[in-house]
């Protein structure tokens, strides 16, 4: 990264003020504005953030113009064929794929902190049966921060090192546990002679009356979900972990923080938004009329699953989860079931038609993810839990990198103030 160009400003005719433009590796160059309000007065303004870096990052790169997404360079696709989630996992916390025996080390190390403190066990019962899950993975994931302390010692790489592969390893066991409360079944104790994926499968849908032997079809592709869906660079729930990290708050603190911010439809809530869609929509002949109502701007009408903020062409996660939703509906027998069919005419007809076309509207990964849950069994409640276990790596990553950070202050963003001006408060009678 260099700064050797610098950008101009100049403000009503004054002389002008220089501020360095920065080059990254890949990407956008970044005009290095931190001494702009001690120059000038002034500040920026960037409703949503829309072309503003708040921080320099070694993590994960999207190229939303080419459909590119890469983790520590490795393009999404070859490791989504090649790595298991506890593969791309390592990657990111270490910066390089496991070798064979850092492989074997690190999975042997997550299993070690599989299960939950039985006091945590007891936490769930002080919600209601009917709580949304999200709202119960709030609460368990912040209080991971009363039962262990040592987290609190960020200048320890160490203790860095230990809360991340504790969270990493006990999330599958706090959604899986947050499911089984809801439907009033007994917790089922993780099991370490399985693997990761397989594991939650088995804490998720196995009962104590007979043994749950995992469908290997329905493994990968839930893995493969795991993995689309680790990172994703600077998104809403990442910057909320990051300002929340940066006042130095607890990271199990931070976490649930994330939790609460993906929980909304426009952000990990996007595939339970797109399975509510599909039921009201409900038949296939009904798919040219709800199309119809999505091009008029009149209509409240949203079709969900399509189209992404930061993806101007398809997302490369999409891609990948389309095979995988192909392999899990043959798998099931599940290519002609009412859901499934509509959910496929209504990709069909999204990507021959102009209007979605022309703007760029293909189907994302949240159109494709939700189908694969809902064909697994994972009911639609439970979907943004399954976000938030695969998000929880990135987050712990993209966490400990703003720590580590030499330059890294608490967040304090500005704002445009277009209230009442300053006045004077009138005695009682005069109000």
């Amino acid at each position: 990264m260099t700064t050797a160009r610098k950008a101009t400003l100049i403000i009503d005719g004054q002389a002008p003020i220089e501020f360095p433009i920065m080059t990254p590796v890949i990407g956008n160059d970044c005009i290095d504005i931190r001494t702009l309000g001690g120059k000038t007065g002034m500040f920026t303004y960037d409703s949503g953030f829309l072309s503003t870096a708040a921080c320099r990052s070694k993590i994960t790169f999207i190229d939303g113009d080419k459909g590119e997404l890469l983790y520590r360079g490795y393009p999404i696709e070859q490791l989504a064929e090649n790595c298991n989630f506890l593969d791309v996992a390592y990657l990111l916390k270490h910066s390089e794929l496991p070798n064979a025996k850092e492989k074997v080390a690190f999975e042997a190390t997550i299993k070690q902190h599989t299960m939950l403190h039985e006091q945590m066990v007891k936490f769930y019962q002080g919600f209601r049966r009917d709580s949304h899950p999200m709202a119960v993975l709030v609460g368990i994931v912040g209080a991971l921060s009363a039962f262990y302390h040592e987290a609190e010692d960020f200048s320890d790489a160490e203790h860095r090192t230990i809360s991340f592969n504790r969270i990493v390893a006990k999330l599958p066991t706090i959604v899986a546990y947050a499911y089984k409360y809801t439907t009033g079944q007994p917790f089922m104790y993780p099991r370490n002679d399985l693997g990761y994926t397989a594991n939650f499968m088995h804490m998720m849908f196995g009962t104590p009356c007979e043994e749950y032997v995992p469908n290997p079809v329905l493994v990968h592709a839930l893995d493969t979900i795991f993995t689309l869906h680790a990172d994703h660079e600077q998104n809403a729930s990442t910057s909320t972990v990051r300002l929340a990290g940066s006042s130095g708050a607890n990271p199990y603190a931070c976490i649930s923080a994330g939790i609460g911010c993906l929980w909304g439809p426009a952000h990990g809530g996007a595939n339970e938004a797109c399975l509510h869609m599909l039921e009201e929509i409900g038949d296939v002949s009904r798919v040219p009329e709800y199309i119809k109502r999505a091009k008029d701007k009149d209509d409240s009408f949203k079709l969900m699953g399509f189209g992404h903020r930061v993806y101007k062409n398809f997302d490369p996660r999409a891609t990948l989860m389309r095979k995988v939703c192909a392999d899990v509906l043959k798998e099931l027998g599940l290519e002609n079931d009412r859901l499934f069919k509509l959910a496929m005419e209504l990709e069909k007809i999204a990507l021959e038609d102009e209007y979605f076309i022309e703007k760029k509207l293909y189907p994302n990964v949240d159109f494709y993810s939700g189908i694969v849950q809902k064909a697994i069994g994972i009911p639609t409640s439970m979907f943004t839990c399954i976000f938030a276990l695969a998000r929880t790596v990135g987050w712990m990553v993209q966490w400990e990198e703003m720590i580590a950070d030499p330059e890294y202050k608490i967040g304090r963003p500005r704002q445009l103030y277009i209230g009442t001006p300053a006045r004077d408060v009138p005695p009682l009678d005069k109000r």
